[in-house]
C-alpha cells in the first residue's frame, strides 16, 4: 500500500516537471522569434493556459446590439419524424405566411428551412419581434386565441421529436435579415462561446464582417439571450455549394481575415454548420 502511495506521488511530480519543462522550453522557442512574431506567438502562448475575462460595467447586450432598433429573434429547431417531414413542411407552409402578414401581430417570419447537410429530418425557423420583449409577449398571448395556430401546434406536436429554441439579439455590425429571392442555399454556423469572451468575439468580428460582404453572403448575425447562453449564429446565403467553397476560399486573400480566424478560434467551445434548404414560402429563398 505504502508502495503504491509512493509511486503515485513520484509519478506525480514527474508529471510536473515535465510540464514544466515543456513550458520553459515553449518560452524559450518564443523568446527567440524574430520581433515581429513574437508578440503574436507569446499571445496564442498564453491563450493555452490563461483566458483572462475583463471587467465589464455593462452587460454584452447593451454593447454588442444595435441600439437604433429593439429587434428580437427567435430561432426554433424542430426535429420531425421521417416519415412526417412531408407532412410537417405542408402544415407550416398552411400556417405560418398567414401569421406573418398579419400585422395584427407584431412579428415576422424571417425564413424557414429544412437542413440539408448536418442534422436531418429537422426544420429551422427565425423570426424576429419588432418591439422586443413586450412585442413577444403580446404575440404568445393572441396566438393563445387563435384556432387555427392552436390547430396547428396539436398537429404539430404529433410529427415532432424533439424541439428547442433560443431567444436572440442581432450583432450591431450585421446586417438586418430581409427577405431575397433565390434560388440559394443557406448556411447556418453556430459556435458555444466561452463564458466570458462574447465583447471579445465581437471586436473581431466587427472588422471582420467587411471580408465577407463581396457576394452579399451575410444574410445576419445573433448571439443568444435565453436558452443555451454564449451561442452565437452566423446565417450565409449561397447560390450553390461550389459557391460556397470559393467564397469562403476567397476570403483568405484578403488581408487580415488570417488574423480574425487566428485570434477567434481560441474563444470557441463547441461549432456547428447546418446546411439548410428554404420552405416554399420562406421568405428568404
Amino acid at each position: 500500500m505504502a508502495t503504491r502511495v509512493l509511486h503515485r506521488r513520484f509519478s506525480g511530480l514527474n508529471e510536473a516537471k515535465n510540464w514544466t519543462r515543456t513550458k520553459g522550453q515553449v518560452a524559450t522557442f518564443i523568446r527567440g522569434l524574430p520581433a515581429s512574431n513574437r508578440n503574436r506567438e507569446d499571445s496564442w502562448f498564453k491563450s493555452l493556459f490563461v483566458r483572462k475575462v475583463d471587467p465589464r460595467k455593462d452587460a454584452h447586450s447593451h454593447l454588442l446590439a444595435k441600439k437604433e432598433e429593439s429587434n428580437l429573434y427567435k430561432i426554433q429547431f424542430h426535429n420531425v419524424k421521417p416519415e412526417c417531414l412531408d407532412a410537417y413542411n405542408k402544415l407550416c407552409e398552411d400556417v405560418l405566411p398567414s401569421i406573418h402578414a398579419d400585422k395584427y401581430y407584431p412579428c415576422e417570419l424571417v425564413g424557414t428551412w429544412n437542413t440539408w447537410y448536418g442534422e436531418q429530418d429537422q426544420a429551422v425557423h427565425l423570426w424576429r419581434y419588432r418591439g422586443g420583449y413586450p412585442a413577444l409577449t403580446e404575440v404568445m398571448n393572441k396566438l393563445k386565441n387563435n384556432k387555427e395556430f392552436m390547430e396547428y401546434r396539436k398537429e404539430r406536436g404529433k410529427m415532432l421529436l424533439s424541439r428547442r429554441n433560443q431567444l436572440l439579439l442581432e450583432f450591431s455590425f450585421w446586417n438586418e435579415p430581409l427577405p431575397r429571392q433565390g434560388p440559394n442555399v443557406y448556411e447556418l454556423r453556430s459556435y458555444q462561446l466561452r463564458p466570458g469572451t462574447m465583447i471579445e468575439w465581437g471586436n473581431y468580428w466587427a472588422r471582420a464582417i467587411r471580408y465577407r460582404q463581396h457576394n452579399r453572403e451575410a444574410v445576419g448575425g445573433f448571439f443568444s439571450q435565453i436558452g443555451k447562453l454564449y451561442m452565437v449564429h452566423h446565417l450565409w446565403a449561397y447560390k450553390d455549394l461550389k459557391s460556397r467553397e470559393s467564397t469562403r476560399n476567397a476570403a483568405w486573400q484578403h488581408e487580415g481575415w488570417n488574423e480574425v480566424v487566428y485570434y477567434t478560434v481560441p474563444l470557441i467551445q463547441h461549432m456547428d454548420s447546418r446546411i439548410m434548404i428554404p420552405m416554399k414560402t420562406s421568405p428568404l429563398q
